[in-house]
């Protein structure tokens, strides 16, 4: 033995020898079959983007708290009570407005309602004022020629007219349509209206200043439900008993 090698080093060369040994006894060698780790059958990540479901063993899985409310269902009937209180399930001016509303998908007949309302002061406003303008936008031609004739006729008298809806006590659809792509739907509108005709000299000869009355108005609307237009135009006006 070389006299470099004293006792310390052979000693030292033993305990390594010694603890690699019992390294390999504890922790094993890894074969070929042992390259891969097992699969876990438990979780299986279904294909494509989709997130495992809530019973997935994964621990990167979300599980809701609360499920998601459902979708709803594709061509859904409409509530049968949509239209209350302006009409009766299962009536004519139901059956007729859902006709609209199967056309026309902005169709909302409170919004109608309210529209018909402001039509009705305006128009009445602008009668009164001669605004032919005003009245050219919400009637049909038609409508607006019978009324232009009655402005004209006032004005060749020299006479004025003065009229401010004072309530709109009530609206109530009397029929409501659909012919080819037209919507049609009349309205009993019940108002306090203060009116009145003076003439050239300032006096009143028909009407009060200050006295309003009852009216009791049929006025029909109509709207091209495939028209880019949402404005519904007075096509008819009659007055009610």
């Amino acid at each position: 033995m070389p006299e470099s090698l004293d006792a310390s080093t052979i000693i030292f060369a033993l305990l390594a020898i010694f603890v690699l040994w019992k390294l390999r006894s504890v922790l094993g060698s890894r074969t070929d079959d042992e390259k891969q780790p097992p699969r876990d059958l438990f979780f299986r990540r279904p294909p494509g983007p989709a997130a495992p479901g809530p019973n997935s063993n994964n621990d990167n899985t979300v599980v809701p708290l609360a499920a998601p409310p459902p979708a709803p269902a594709l061509n859904a009937p409409p509530a049968t009570d949509r239209w209350k209180p302006y009409a009766e399930p299962g009536s004519k001016v139901a059956q007729g407005l859902d006709a609209i509303a199967a056309n026309d998908a902005s169709f909302g007949i409170e919004s109608f309602v309210a529209g018909a309302k402001a039509a009705y002061d305006m128009i009445l406003a602008a009668f009164a004022a001669g605004d032919r303008q005003t009245l050219q936008n919400l009637l049909d031609q038609d409508v607006y020629q019978s009324f232009v004739a009655a402005i004209t006729a006032r004005e060749a008298r020299a006479e004025t007219m003065k009229t401010t809806v004072e309530s709109i006590d009530s609206v109530n659809i009397e029929e409501a349509s659909l012919r080819l792509r037209v919507a049609q739907i009349t309205l009993r509108i019940r108002a306090k209206v203060i009116t009145a005709t003076e003439n050239a000299e300032g006096k009143v000869i028909e009407g009060s200043l200050d006295q309003p009355v009852e009216l009791n108005d049929i006025w029909t609307f109509a709207r091209d439900t495939q028209s880019r237009d949402p404005n519904w135009k007075l096509i008819a006006t009659q007055t009610g008993h």
